[in-house]
């Protein structure tokens, strides 16, 4: 049995003790005999709820004790250590979610610059290795981009060296430059 079984365990017997012991007859052995029996068979019960109650919770402290603590504990250790020192958890709460907030919009931020650069640099090797463009395209696709590569917005890459194709045909300008003068 878990351990909230066993807890509702232990709820469930003390509600039935509670309801007995509200309930109990009162009345002293000397009266009438049907009233005695009565008394007598409250009495077994009570009894025996108790021993239920008993074993109930025998059963949830074997439980526990079996039970590792870090797999029972739902309560970070820091949330524990900050509360046993006098603080108010609602402010670890508060300082925590502030504190995954920074890291997920610092997470995000990296992501977007490794993204941009894997565009760009996607851009750049089939520019400059067309021979590559499948294996460029199958790692653009399996990390998350998109392909074809949408084009650079604004000036950025493309405001101070060109587009692509202006880039090529530089690039075409000057191995024919270098060819003329070594031929």
């Amino acid at each position: 049995m878990t351990n909230s079984q066993n807890i509702k365990n232990v709820i469930t017997d003390l509600y039935t003790v509670l309801s007995l012991a509200a309930n109990y007859d009162t009345i002293s052995p000397s009266t009438v005999s049907t009233r005695n029996n009565a008394h007598h068979s409250t009495r077994e019960a009570l009894i025996h709820d108790f021993d239920l109650l008993a074993e109930s919770l025998r059963e949830t402290h074997r439980t526990a004790s079996s039970t590792p603590l870090s797999a029972s504990q739902g309560i970070p250790e820091p949330l524990i250590q900050y509360v046993e020192n006098g603080r108010n958890p609602d402010i670890y709460t508060r300082e925590f979610v502030e504190l995954v907030r920074r890291m997920n919009q610092l997470m995000r931020g990296k992501m977007h610059a490794f993204g941009e650069f894997r565009d760009l640099l996607a851009r750049e090797m089939t520019v400059a290795l067309p021979e590559l463009k499948e294996d460029v395209k199958k790692v653009v696709v399996e990390t998350g981009g998109r392909w074809p590569l949408p084009e650079e917005e604004g000036e950025g890459m493309r405001g101070r060296r060109g587009s692509n194709r202006e880039r090529e045909r530089e690039r075409e300008r000057e191995r024919e430059r270098e060819r003329e003068r070594v031929g």
